[in-house]
């Protein structure tokens, strides 16, 4: 099987959930440097891989599983860049390697090109290795004008790999900051947060499936693209349905807010036109909908993925009796739609955000929606092999450090009637 590594995000934990998630056959090896993945899988990645993951920034495939050292780098490096022309551009990205044999590999690593007659430079150093944007504009990342050298000193091996793939945060930044739309008076949801759930909300929907279905998938090896359609009930400017216009994903959108839905509808009309997506080939409806009435859809959507409401966007450290007041409210607004959800969405998996607070060193979470769970026919689930902080109550938290207000993901089965 392949041998991969990958950066993870600044949420460590979402990251690596979403690649359980994501990847075929996905088997971890171990967590080093407290923000490295070695992994294998039973599908080959490619630079692609990595546009369709929101949590991770780099992503290598190992070279060699030979016994080899740092002396070695230089002939490795050689090897990854034949089809190179002209000059040569080559990086190291070194983990738990001393910084004097970072600098005499960078080192040997030009004497080796100018041996072979190859000019060259280097990009990063032994005290930091290149920025993602610097991999993307020197076209390190691609492999078109050079390669980098992904380097992991483990206790009883050297794990090299290639650097195949890294994070186009432009593409990131461009999305979410050009939309016409942008609603700061509630939580903005990062479209990579957005693309993460997607990916989890892909995976319960391959385990929705019927035995002799997964063995189909797993036979042909998910070679024909997944198209699903998926449902935001509480849309927002429309986030998630643009991320599933994207993916090619069909999407249904509806929000509460009028205003909310005239900017998804700008939103999605803008991401069209300027990606060419056309409505014959991905469709989209967007409509003003409460998402704790009746849903009256003739064919049921094969996924719900959704941030529900985070509640009022707080900018100062709230009060413990304010936050209460909030808890109460949301509390029952996601029981209602829970109710609503298992009796006009039947069988239909549901991937949400709940919101909790961060008073102090305290993280005030719901409470009530977890025995509400069963009542209405949903246990919480995670991706094979990612443990849950609480085995009783299986989510991950989403919280950035200047934020009063985080998100509590869950991914909700349906419970099959016995």
């Amino acid at each position: 099987m392949p041998q991969y590594a990958a950066v993870l995000g600044h949420q460590p934990h979402i990251s690596l959930a979403e690649l359980a998630a994501s990847l075929e056959g996905f088997v971890l090896e171990s967590i080093e440097a407290k923000q490295v993945a070695l992994f294998s899988t039973s599908e080959e990645l490619d630079a692609s891989t990595i546009d369709r993951l929101g949590g991770i920034s780099i992503l290598a495939e190992r070279i060699t599983t030979a016994d080899v050292s740092m002396s070695d780098i230089p002939k490795l490096l050689s090897g990854e860049v034949t089809k190179v022309k002209k000059k040569v551009t080559f990086g190291l990205r070194c983990y738990n390697v001393a910084k004097g044999d970072v600098r005499t590999a960078y080192r040997k690593g030009k004497e080796e090109m100018k041996r072979q007659g190859r000019p060259c430079r280097y990009i990063g150093n032994d005290k930091k290795p290149a920025a993602i944007a610097l991999l993307l504009d020197s076209e390190v990342a691609s492999g078109k004008k050079g390669a980098e050298l992904f380097i992991m000193r483990r206790p009883n091996e050297l794990w090299v790999g290639k650097t195949i793939g890294v994070q186009d945060i432009n593409a990131y930044t461009w999305r979410d900051m050009e939309k016409p739309v942008r609603d700061t008076t509630v939580g903005l949801l990062p479209p990579k947060l957005a693309q993460i759930m997607l990916n989890f909300g892909g995976w319960m929907a391959r385990e929705a499936l019927s035995e002799e279905e997964k063995k189909k998938n797993a036979a042909r090896k998910r070679k024909k693209k997944e198209i699903y359609t998926v449902l935001d009930p509480f849309c927002g400017t429309g986030v998630i349905p643009m991320e599933c216009l994207l993916l090619g994903w069909h999407t249904e959108a509806s929000d509460s807010a009028g205003k909310a839905v005239t900017g998804s509808k700008k939103n999605i009309d803008w991401l069209r036109k300027e990606k060419k997506i056309l409505k014959k080939d991905v469709s989209d409806s967007v409509e003003k909908h409460d998402a704790t009435k009746p849903f009256t859809f003739k064919n049921l959507p094969d996924i719900v993925v959704t941030e529900t409401t985070l509640g009022p966007n707080l900018s100062n450290k709230p009060k413990k009796s304010e936050v209460n007041k909030i808890k109460k409210d949301n509390e029952k607004l996601q029981e209602e739609f829970l109710k609503n959800a298992a009796a006009t969405l039947p069988g239909v998996p549901i991937v949400c955000m709940w919101p909790f607070w961060r008073l102090g060193t305290e993280n005030v979470r719901l409470e009530k929606i977890w025995g509400a769970l069963e009542k209405a026919g949903y246990e919480a689930v995670l991706p094979d092999g990612i443990e849950a902080e609480n085995p009783e109550r299986p989510s991950l938290l989403y919280q950035r450090k200047d934020q009063f207000v985080g998100r509590e993901i869950v991914l909700l089965r349906p419970i099959a009637e016995s």
